[in-house]
């Protein structure tokens, strides 16, 4: 099987990375930036400090700041709304998963219209939109080097992935240093977000030669210093090593694909407006537990990647990765959904419908053990449970 590879084309990685867009920009031939960020980031003063350096490198961007957790139609509309009443050549995704998915949309958006629907998989969206470039600053979603993006459809609450070179960021600037004044929750669950991506693009049947060096390299990184971020936001070198960790997570997916966990993740975030990498790491412990006897190898080659102690045999050794998860999420107070105060009519009820859209994303087919539609919504009922 040849491995098809996309990767942006510029990266810049390292403390004071973000610092260098107005070079970046040069480099590219883009001088009319249009920068998508969010609230908070706009509010603390961080959005000012990226502009105001791009001002003083002779180029003056317009910021759209009202992008929304997890983005919806509505939302990238509004945002293109603002970009087409200006005239920009790029767009700058400049915050957590959010902003940059809202960007990848605008940018596609902007050159080949809406509606967002007719993006939704199994549409690819290869003929490519205005360039992005991708500042993230959270260590999470991999999103800065990805070829996905996902906005929710309010009319009927379904997180619609898209998939395409489109989406893929020309540039990512890969700067931890923005991430020493993230919360406690935040980091953990973008943290937990990350290594699913690892996890899943290690234990993908599309997994591959280069995509499993990356997730490996990712888990090994990632594992040792999600506890050290959670107990000390101003580990600069744990800091550090999730950023990395999260990036090449976010290549190796992108460059293989995820699988159970973010299939069934999707519908939770549309329905309950649960935060994405929450609702991953919900599901990871069970979702792990399911798919590991079908590919116990693999769930064994993660859990060594993450330093575990195992025993002898592979099997062991998907156990401890299995008992890590559940250790994990207990450490960073991560609640079941019953705990974090989902109503449990509403969920009983929503089981059939998010395990069809579950179904309908295409990654389930991609775990190790492809699920059933009554396999999947057991699972469910088993992680509401806690």
């Amino acid at each position: 099987m040849v491995a098809s590879i996309a990767l942006p084309r510029l990266m810049r990685v390292g403390a004071g990375a973000s610092r260098l867009l107005p070079e970046v920009l040069g480099q590219l031939g883009l001088s009319r930036p249009f920068v998508v960020t969010d609230p908070f980031l706009a509010g603390s003063g961080a959005v000012r400090t990226l502009t105001e350096r791009l001002v003083a490198g002779g180029v003056t961007p317009q910021v759209f700041s009202e992008t929304v957790p997890d983005p919806t139609v509505a939302s990238v509309d509004a945002a293109l709304a603002a970009l087409e009443a200006g005239d920009y050549d790029c767009v700058v995704g400049f915050g957590g998963g959010s902003p940059m998915d809202t960007a990848k949309a605008v940018a596609v958006l902007a050159r080949h219209g809406g509606p967002m629907r007719r993006y939704k998989a199994p549409h690819l969206q290869d003929e490519a939109g205005l360039p992005v470039i991708a500042i993230p600053t959270t260590a999470g979603t991999g999103s800065e080097a990805t070829r996905f993006t996902i906005v929710t459809d309010e009319a009927n609450d379904e997180k619609m992935l898209c998939i395409g070179l489109a989406y893929l960021p020309v540039a990512a600037l890969v700067d931890y240093e923005l991430t020493l004044t993230k919360p406690k929750r935040l980091t953990a669950d973008t943290g937990i977000d990350a290594l699913t991506h690892a996890i899943e693009a290690y234990v993908s049947r599309r997994s591959n030669l280069f995509s499993d060096g990356l997730a490996l390299q990712a888990m090994g990184l990632i594992a040792p210093n999600l506890r050290r971020v959670w107990t000390d936001p101003g580990d600069r070198a744990a800091r550090e090593a999730m950023m990395l960790g999260a990036t090449q997570a976010g290549i190796a997916f992108s460059n293989s694909s995820v699988a159970l966990v973010h299939g069934m993740s999707r519908p939770i975030g549309a329905h309950f407006h649960v935060a994405h990498g929450l609702s991953n790491a919900m599901l990871l412990p069970a979702v792990t537990a399911f798919s590991a006897p079908s590919a116990s190898d693999r769930y064994a080659a993660c859990a060594r990647a993450m330093g575990l102690k195992v025993g002898s045999g592979d099997e062991s050794a998907a156990r401890a990765l299995v008992d890590e998860l559940r250790a994990l999420n207990d450490d960073l107070d991560v609640p079941s959904p019953r705990e974090y105060g989902l109503d449990a009519g509403k969920w009983e009820a929503l089981i059939p419908t998010m395990a069809e859209q579950a179904l309908a994303s295409g990654s389930p087919g991609n775990n190790p053990k492809v699920p059933t539609a009554e396999e999947i919504a057991a699972l469910y009922r088993e992680v509401w449970a806690g």
